[in-house]
């Protein structure tokens, strides 16, 4: 699977994220010859467990935070992370209705990060926005920039880098006041290998949403 980066846009001080930031950045990708070739949408969830008997508190076994992933690229597969336990579990795009069902965790809320994507040379973008489900509140403006050609992290660290500095010399060109800024995680934390998956996607989109939304509460 190619490498995914997943970057968020960093207004320069005074200036604020608004929905005209996406015009503006999709009409940069376009400047440079970026071919739109369709949409796309990531559903972040964010389950706390069903605590039948307040004065039992939790069972030990029971993960006091679950978050989940669905891609519209791949929408057989659901994916749930749990932080505290540095996990990545794939797993049936039915798991959420079965976890529901039997009452051990109930959704608290979603984040749609949705928008459209780009074919240009061996890269491929996509430029969207991330929004609360059931509102129009936006908590930010994100990049993905996938290299076809290769799925190792390592081998694809040093070419990524170097797409982000020329594609900041785009934006500047014009005149958009801010930056895209990547927000890694430590795969390695969550004993994830070398080679790229949708468990380290899953990852980057995790951690952005649980960025977006301390950024809010901020």
């Amino acid at each position: 699977m190619p490498v995914k980066w997943l970057l968020y846009w960093q207004p320069s001080t005074g200036s604020t994220v608004s929905s005209q930031t996406l015009v503006d950045v999709m009409k940069s990708i376009e400047s440079i010859n970026g071919v739109r070739t369709g949409r796309w949408q990531v559903t972040a969830s964010n389950h706390r467990p069903i605590q039948r008997d307040q004065s039992m508190g939790l069972p030990q076994d029971c993960a006091r935070e679950l978050l989940g992933l669905t891609f519209s690229e791949v929408p057989s597969k659901h994916y749930f992370i749990l932080r505290g336990e540095h996990m990545v579990v794939e797993a049936h795009a039915n798991m959420q209705n079965i976890m529901e069902k039997l009452q051990l965790y109930r959704n608290r809320l979603n984040i749609f990060f949705e928008g459209f994507q780009y074919q240009l040379g061996d890269f491929q973008l996509k430029a969207g926005r991330a929004v609360l489900a059931h509102s129009e509140n936006l908590r930010g403006i994100v990049l993905e920039v996938e290299y076809v050609p290769v799925s190792s992290l390592e081998q694809t660290r040093l070419l990524l880098q170097e797409f982000v500095e020329m594609w900041q010399e785009v934006v500047t060109a014009q005149n958009m006041a801010g930056r895209f800024t990547p927000l890694e995680p430590n795969y390695s934390d969550y004993n994830l290998p070398d080679q790229y998956s949708w468990q380290h996607t899953a990852l980057q989109y995790v951690n952005l949403m649980v960025y977006f939304l301390h950024a809010q509460r901020n």
